[in-house]
């Protein structure tokens, strides 16, 4: 009903978009090549989310985590200028509108334009508009009703935007391999943001322990890779930021006597920990770096590169770090997306259901993928700029070495998770007992928190761990 309204006024039939000098040359050009399949390799994506909510860490229309009204945050002009400096810097670009079960269901005046428009961009940009329920739904709802709220959500989505439309993905957070398997088998969505990658200890808890790019998950834990038929989930697991690899190494977050000088293990390209932490030139140096992994040496080592991004659209009203201000933030999307497209003319920005589906379309199983990443530090808070890092990401482990490359110091294991051993995720949690920490850890973990996460060298590992990395990456044990 409202996008019928909604669109009655705005001329939004196939002319009117074709003349809409808003559109671009390129976005025009993309209506007539619409069924062009997507091509995983040799391309270099980012996948972009707005996220729309009624109060910090949403994880139901019931159960917020922090009780704070956030109305007044989220207004048409808002969302409509964080868009419209996207298009301006990346003409025919997509991106994704993730709305929690309240931003959706919300009767307020600046809550059902924002809708309005969010239908809007779907028809004139192709955009995605999808469900994200606040991040952390597999750490205060039981499984069967993380299910029931998405089944919901996704039919108010499809009421709002009309004509039969459906996303290709959900932004989850966190969601369980049970709610994963719902999205495939019962709602055919076979592509989810279900994981953050590194996160530990951080906003209240976490999940440690997946590749940091698209796998098929385990029924036996969602950060855990299917390996084999038995066992495997058709729904590609998604991170949703790229972070500092050395960053990640640090549990939680450490502030300093100066303002936010200190460790930050989310620190990449999140605004919050960057242009918030450091403001708008040095912030700007730790997300191009942190892209500069994936779209350089990355590029190079995989075949492709990726950087997912989530933006809250709460973030150009509310001073959640000491130096944000107004604009801020829309100076900030400005200098990310311009400076991205000008480092990297063949960049493509589309949607994460979009990028879900051609890594799928690319890999029937997790049986070819082979991820390899190498990053010396920034030199700005904990990416220390005389150590350096080297991931490698397989169906069967990840395995990180650590080290201080100034003084050609050996290569320490850092982290070893096997994902050939059994795993197992946490009972049912419920909002009076959330359960926070849904982290697979095994043999070493990045984060340091346990006894035996002491780094140790490659030759130090038991001869079982050896020889099973010996299997995908003998050069490393000569």
């Amino acid at each position: 009903m409202e996008r019928r309204a909604f669109c009655k006024n705005s001329l939004l039939g196939g002319a009117a978009v074709l003349a809409n000098p808003l559109i671009g040359k390129a976005t025009a050009l993309d209506l007539f090549s619409v069924n062009k399949p997507l091509q995983l390799m040799g391309n270099r994506f980012v996948t972009f989310c707005i996220m729309i909510r009624t109060s910090p860490w949403e994880v139901s229309r019931d159960v917020k985590l922090i009780n704070r009204d956030e109305g007044f945050a989220h207004t048409l002009e808002v969302v409509q200028r964080l868009r419209e400096i996207f298009a301006k810097n990346v003409p025919g670009g997509k991106l994704t509108w993730g709305f929690t079960l309240n931003a959706l269901e919300d009767k307020r005046p600046n809550y059902v334009d924002i809708r309005k428009y969010a239908a809007e961009c779907q028809l004139k940009y192709g955009d995605e508009v999808s469900y994200f329920p606040g991040y952390f739904p597999a750490m205060y709802l039981p499984r069967k009703r993380v299910n029931q709220e998405m089944t919901e959500a996704l039919q108010r989505i499809t009421a709002m935007v009309g004509n039969g439309y459906r996303p290709k993905a959900v932004m989850g957070g966190f969601l369980s391999a049970d709610n994963l398997a719902y999205l495939a088998e019962k709602e055919n969505i076979h592509v989810a943001h279900a994981v953050i990658w590194s996160q530990h200890e951080t906003d209240g808890g976490g999940a440690d322990g997946s590749p940091s790019y698209p796998f098929y998950p385990s029924k036996q834990h969602f950060c855990k890779p299917a390996q084999g038929k038995s066992d495997f989930i058709d729904c590609v697991n998604l991170d949703g930021w790229s972070v500092d690899f050395l960053c990640a190494l640090q549990s939680g977050n450490v502030w300093g006597t100066t303002p936010f000088n200190g460790a930050a293990s989310r620190r990449g390209v999140g605004p919050i920990e960057t242009y918030g932490d450091w403001g708008l030139d040095i912030g700007h140096y730790s997300v191009m770096h942190t892209q500069a992994i994936h779209f350089d040496r990355g590029f190079e080592l995989n075949g492709f590169g990726w950087i997912p991004n989530i933006w809250e659209a709460a973030l150009v009203k509310i001073a959640e770090r000491k130096n944000w201000d107004d604009t801020l933030a829309y100076r900030a999307l400005d200098k990310w997306t311009g400076d991205t497209v000008k480092r990297w003319p063949d960049v493509k920005f589309v949607t994460f259901g979009e990028y879900g589906e051609a890594w799928r379309s690319h890999y029937r199983d997790n049986s070819q993928w082979n991820y390899r990443f190498e990053e010396k530090g920034l030199g700005i808070g904990n990416s220390w700029g005389n150590e350096e890092i080297k991931w490698y990401m397989n169906k069967e482990f990840r395995l990180a070495t650590l080290r201080n490359w100034h003084k050609k110091g050996p290569e320490m294991v850092v982290d070893f998770t096997r994902y050939d051993l059994p795993a197992q995720e946490p009972a049912d949690p419920s909002p009076d007992k959330p359960v926070k920490d849904w982290s697979l850890m095994n043999r070493i973990n990045q984060k340091g928190v346990r006894p035996q996460d002491t780094p140790v060298l490659l030759s130090a590992l038991n001869n079982d761990d050896k020889d099973l990395i010996a299997r995908h990456y003998s050069e490393l044990l000569k």
